[in-house]
């Protein structure tokens, strides 16, 4: 359903068909149609204080893939993940990048600090034909999923156990449709969250390896 496509600095997830998709995006937030949804691999300095960043990469996308939807990231993005479920007929892909080291405790920020980089970026794409209504309910099952896989690594920091970070961001993409409902009960919802939970646990495994193995040498 995803075709990934790893174009330094730029991972590419290609969807099957136009499908209307709904984020938060820095590039084509809302409901968009598109085929496609795009990462740009940044670093803190390349986005030093006082840059313009929402223009400057709002000409990048205009340039290098006008029409998609696009996220930054500064986690690795050759580290990306993959989840697919399929349940009574429904289909669900996820494709993510996951770095904690910008992780936070919903409800109880921590101090930012230049050591803050890396997030979660996810997309997800269904074959469920759904409402702007449905489609905004199966948003927060990935949502839900994502905050299940983080909590599972037992991530935590001086507020408390990770939920998320400062600067997640989520892209649902699906067909438009009349089917209404997209929860936990449904076989939609159930895709989507195993997929989200696959990925993201996966990504979140890869960045514990990574972090403890870079606080190892940081110790040395």
């Amino acid at each position: 359903m995803i075709a990934v496509r790893l174009t330094r600095p730029w991972l590419i997830a290609g969807l099957c068909r136009p499908m209307r998709v709904l984020s938060w995006a820095p590039v084509g937030a809302g409901y968009t149609m598109a085929e496609q949804v795009v990462w740009r691999e940044v670093r803190n300095a390349d986005l030093p204080i006082g840059f313009d960043v929402e223009s400057w990469f709002a000409d990048e996308m205009v340039a290098t893939y006008p029409g998609a939807i696009g996220m930054l990231t500064s986690r690795d993005i050759g580290t990306f993940a993959q989840g697919m479920a399929c349940i009574e007929g429904v289909s669900a892909h996820c494709v993510a990048t996951v770095g904690l080291t910008n992780g936070e405790a919903v409800g109880a920020r921590r101090a930012w600090g230049p050591r803050d980089f890396g997030t979660i970026n996810i997309v997800v794409a269904t074959d469920a034909a759904l409402t702007e209504a449905a489609q905004l309910e199966a948003l927060s099952i990935a949502i839900q999923a994502r905050t299940a896989a983080v909590l599972a690594t037992g991530v935590s920091f001086e507020t408390g156990p990770v939920t998320g970070t400062g600067t997640d961001c989520l892209a649902l993409a699906c067909l438009p449709g009349t089917q209404p409902y997209a929860g936990l009960h449904t076989p939609v919802g159930e895709a989507i969250g195993a997929a989200v939970m696959a990925a993201v646990t996966k990504g979140a495994e890869s960045w514990v390896q990574w972090y403890q193995s870079a606080r190892k040498g940081a110790a040395r």
